[in-house]
């Protein structure tokens, strides 16, 4: 009864306050759940301090104890930086920090001459303060993980000037890119009538576009050196391998990410028939470290350090290319959630529940809903990505040992984990919410298996054949028989 009376009380509580606590709620039963699963991995952390035998061979005690260490260290910085963040919003909510934040950009405002009328300009500042705010708040935490865990770990690569310049550098790019995209977009929202959802949601797909068509060419390298992949025998290959693979290859780069981390990668971006391929220079240097390891061990032929290279690059190149396939996704979400918020930005108590009670704002509607209201979809959506991601990178997977390079991408996998020190062994709850690629160990195990499958393909068939074979063998007998005996009747 008491429970019932309890409920019963509770929705008779103003919307505003239900909608206030309901997203209060949901955000530390969020964080509680993460937290959940990040103590189930490091129990993992803790507790496996030998090289499972499946790893024996491939892998050595001192790299699995280094990665087991550097991944504790990262354990316990997500952990107090993830709490700080919880508390930090709890209390921006609790105490009106967002329409603290709308008032003094109001009163900047006015300062400059612009009155209420100007909202766009309101919300301009209002951008500029919050992202300030956010980028002076986190900047103990990036030190402290760039200078302390990385640096320990003989990751990091950068100054103290050269962090800092970078990160002032940042913030004046996004400024640059945020500003002037968020008052087109809001300038959308108001002049769009009744079917601005769909202007407002186009406007997006175009900007991103652009940005995706431009960020090597002006962006990235503002930050980093991108040269051009060298004429050669492996840019000959990739571009021979990605004509095999219909792939609508342009451009390929190398990026100097050396001088801020020895952390080694590669990935691919663009859109339709305009793709560029980018290779971390540390990728070029160290790639084929194990290569003659693997092979002793795998029975492999030898191969020269060059082919190695070229031929492990070349397997991540496709393993990339087949795992790619989100953006459609993405982009029929998108168009979701701004159906969703033409039907929610006119309830006024979804303003109030934040404080704002006089006016509604669509920068701040935006805020509220697409932070706040989809947190619940947001979620679940980002789950089934994560899903749809791991079942891609096994069809990725796949698609190269379909190619013949199930031996290089198996190399390659080990080289990548070793030199970014990845520990090969996973919780499994914890890597079903987490990685959107699977654990090594799994992959590993997914190119044995097809390995296997293939080859009893390959046996069966020779069996089929053989079987074949015999069954014309007698029943060319057969009929040699019945002929004589038809000619002796």
């Amino acid at each position: 009864m008491g429970m019932w009376a309890s409920l019963d009380a509770l929705w008779e509580m103003p919307a505003e306050k239900r909608i206030f606590g309901a997203v209060l709620l949901f955000s530390w039963t969020v964080y509680l759940w993460e937290t959940f699963l990040a103590q189930r991995q490091r129990r993992i952390y803790k507790t496996t301090t030998h090289v499972p035998p499946e790893l024996g061979q491939i892998m050595d005690s001192e790299t699995f104890e280094k990665s087991r260490l550097y991944q504790l260290d990262k354990s316990t910085f997500s952990f107090w930086s993830g709490l700080y963040s919880e508390i930090e919003g709890t209390l921006i909510l609790l105490f009106g920090g967002i329409p603290y934040l709308w008032r003094l950009s109001g009163r900047f405002c006015g300062y400059a001459g612009f009155g209420p009328e100007y909202e766009i300009t309101q919300s301009l500042v209002f951008l500029l303060l919050a992202t300030l705010f956010s980028a002076l708040t986190g900047l103990p935490w990036s030190l402290y993980n760039t200078f302390v865990i990385e640096e320990k770990h003989g990751f990091n690569q950068q100054t103290l000037g050269f962090f800092m310049k970078d990160a002032i550098k940042k913030f004046v790019v996004t400024q640059c890119i945020l500003l002037p995209v968020s008052s087109l977009l809001l300038y959308i929202i108001k002049i769009g009538g009744d079917y601005f959802f769909i202007y407002a949601w186009l406007f997006t797909l175009v900007v991103s576009l652009v940005l995706v068509t431009i960020y090597a060419d002006y962006i990235a390298p503002l930050f980093d050196k991108f040269t051009p992949l060298p004429e050669g025998k492996l840019k000959e290959e990739i571009e021979v391998m990605a004509k095999s693979i219909d792939f609508p290859l342009t451009k390929v780069y190398v990026v100097e990410g050396s001088k801020r981390s020895s952390h080694s990668n590669a990935y691919f971006y663009g859109f339709f028939k305009n793709k560029r391929i980018v290779l971390f220079d540390t990728l070029l240097e160290e790639y084929s470290v194990l290569n003659k390891d693997i092979q002793e061990d795998s029975g492999m032929e030898p191969r020269n350090e060059e082919e190695g290279n070229s031929e492990e690059i070349k397997a991540k190149v496709k393993n990339k290319k087949q795992g790619c396939k989100n953006e459609e996704v993405l982009a029929m979400n998108s168009f979701l959630c701004f159906f969703l918020f033409a039907v929610l930005i006119g309830r006024k108590e979804l303003f109030a529940a934040f404080g704002f009670y006089d006016s509604q704002p669509t920068l701040i509607g935006l805020l509220i809903i697409f932070q706040f209201i989809f947190s619940p979809y947001n979620e679940v959506l980002s789950f089934c990505l994560t899903v749809l991601s791991r079942r891609f990178e096994f069809q990725a997977d796949a698609f190269a040992k379909k190619l013949g390079k199930a031996k290089d991408l198996y190399s390659a996998l080990i080289k990548l984990n070793k030199d970014n020190l990845g520990f090969p062994v996973s919780d499994w709850l914890f890597s079903m919410w987490h990685y959107s690629h699977p654990p090594l160990l799994e992959r590993l195990q997914a190119l044995k298996i097809l390995e296997m499958q293939m080859f009893t393909l390959k046996t069966n068939v020779m069996k089929d054949f053989q079987f074949l074979k015999l069954y014309v063998s007698l029943l060319h007998i057969s009929v040699h028989f019945l002929n004589e005996n038809l000619v002796c009747a």
